[in-house]
Formats: structure tokens, C-alpha cells, sequence
């Protein structure tokens, strides 16, 4: 028996989330063409670029909110084409925008099971379980390392980074296979940044995959196990983790060569002093 047979052969498990050379254009307008994705269960695929990279439009179709003109879409090795954001849902597909789509003077347990809500009893005697949903918010968010201070307040009163890790442990909750989250440390201090990357990375761990969209290339590579680069619409780059260094991933996202050009272009040459002559004004020996 050679060694092949007596070593057993692993197929590695298909991407979660597959997009292969995925198109989309708006009249006239290509947003985005070209494009390759791959999503893996317990991994964090990053997707950087700057204002009008077509990042918004990739969440959109990875969240089935628009559906993709050209290429493919996989989910666990099927090809889909939504054509609602409840046919990505239905399919473990979870999307958490920047703006979070809350309300603000709900409490959270209520934000938390907004549009799930659990009833008791039947006919006119149905009502809210709050009861339920009041203990099972929190026992969601302790899970995910969150300890507030009262799931009854408002949550509106929290603060950005803590409504963000609210409505990480609700995608988790609920049973999301791949979390897509837009810009999630946008608007957020240093500190409360860090606090959301590390809900992040808590829900990787729990097995999900999660697509990071992010402007910022030192984010990205705190938590980023893959890294796809958008410019206009295309792809710049794709790399591993391990292939690519910050500075790497920095300077290629600030667009490498173009940046030498605007540096030297920027960049002062010392001034040469002036040549003075006799009637110079300013020659002391005239104004003597």
C-alpha cells in the first residue's frame, strides 16, 4: 500500500459565500465587474476601498437587496439569485448597515426581536412574551461577552459601538451562517472600535463567516483573515493574511505608485537663495 492510499484524502469544505467574476451595472453606470469573494465559516474576509470603491453595492447584492447582472452567486456550493433581502435571511445570509436600522426609544430586548417577536396565548387573548424575550436578549448578549447594564433601557441611550455588538449577537442569535457588516467602526472612537472588533472576532469564533467592510486597512488587519481590495468597481487586489504585511496592505489600498507620484508631486524642494546684484535694494553695500 503506498503512502497516498494509506493517507486519507480531506476535501476542504466549500466557501459558505462564493462570488465569482459578479457584475452590476445601474443604466450607464458599472458599479462593479470582475469581482471574486470568498466567505469561509470561522473565517473574517475583509472588503476595503475607498468612497465610490462599489463596496455598497457588493453588500447590496451579497444581502440580496439588488440582484447581480453577470458572474455567480454561491451558497454552500448552490447557486442563487435573490431577489429580496428575506431570500438571503432564509438562507443564513445577515446583514448589519452602518446606520443599524434601530429604534432609538425602544428598549433593547424589543430592538433585539424587532420584526421576531414571540407571542403567547391565541386569538384576542395574544400578546407579547416579554418575559421571554426580555431574558433571552440578555442571555444572547452575555454569550457574546456583552454585560449591560439593563436590556430594559432605551437603546437609543447606548453608544455606537454598543448598539453595533447588539445587533452583532442578534445576527448570531437568530442563527446567521455569514454576517455582512458595513462599515461597523465608521463613526467610533478608538475605544469603542476596538470593543466592536471584538465582538467581531467573537462571532467568527462561533463558526460564522463575517465580511468586513471597512475603509481602514489597520481594522481590517486586526481581525481580517482575507482581504479583497476594490477600486472603481474592480479588484485591485486579493490576498491572504499571511501573504501580505500591513505596510503592504496600507500602500496598496492607498494605490501604491499612484501615492509615490502625489508625494513627490507634494514634496518641497529647498529653495535656492536669492541672487543679488548691485542695485539690489536689498545689497548692504548700496544702502550704505
Amino acid at each position: 500500500m503506498t503512502d497516498e492510499q494509506r493517507t486519507p484524502q480531506t476535501v476542504p469544505a466549500p466557501a459558505l459565500v462564493r462570488l465569482t467574476d459578479v457584475a452590476k451595472s445601474y443604466g450607464n453606470v458599472r458599479a462593479l465587474h470582475g469581482v471574486c469573494l470568498d466567505v469561509h465559516a470561522g473565517e473574517i474576509t475583509c472588503v476595503l476601498g475607498d468612497n465610490g470603491a462599489g463596496k455598497s453595492t457588493l453588500i447590496k447584492i451579497i444581502a440580496g437587496l439588488h440582484p447581480h447582472d453577470a458572474g455567480r452567486y454561491e451558497i454552500d456550493g448552490e447557486t442563487v439569485r435573490h431577489t429580496s433581502p428575506r431570500q438571503a435571511l432564509d438562507r443564513g445570509i445577515a446583514t448589519v448597515y452602518q446606520d443599524l436600522a434601530v429604534v432609538p426609544l425602544m428598549p433593547v430586548w424589543r430592538n433585539f426581536f424587532l420584526g421576531s417577536e414571540p407571542t403567547r396565548g391565541r386569538g384576542l387573548l395574544r400578546r407579547l412574551d416579554t418575559a421571554t424575550m426580555r431574558s433571552t436578549t440578555r442571555g444572547a448578549l452575555l454569550r457574546m461577552g456583552i454585560d449591560l447594564r439593563d436590556v430594559d433601557q432605551p437603546i437609543g441611550t447606548l453608544s455606537g459601538g454598543e448598539r453595533q455588538c447588539v445587533a452583532i449577537a442578534r445576527a448570531v442569535h437568530f442563527g446567521a451562517k455569514v454576517l455582512v457588516l458595513d462599515e461597523p467602526t465608521a463613526a467610533l472612537g478608538v475605544k469603542q472600535a476596538g470593543m466592536v472588533l471584538k465582538y467581531v472576532a467573537a462571532a467568527r469564533d462561533t463558526g460564522l463567516g463575517v465580511v468586513l467592510i471597512t475603509h481602514n486597512p489597520h481594522h481590517a488587519y486586526l481581525v481580517g483573515d482575507r482581504f479583497v481590495l476594490l477600486k472603481r468597481g474592480a479588484m485591485s487586489g486579493s490576498h491572504l493574511k499571511k501573504d501580505i504585511t500591513l505596510d503592504e496592505l496600507t500602500r496598496e489600498m492607498a494605490g501604491g505608485s499612484e501615492l509615490d507620484e502625489l508625494t513627490h508631486e507634494l514634496s518641497r524642494a529647498t529653495p535656492a537663495e536669492p541672487v543679488r546684484t548691485a542695485s539690489d535694494p536689498g545689497d548692504p553695500e548700496t544702502n550704505a
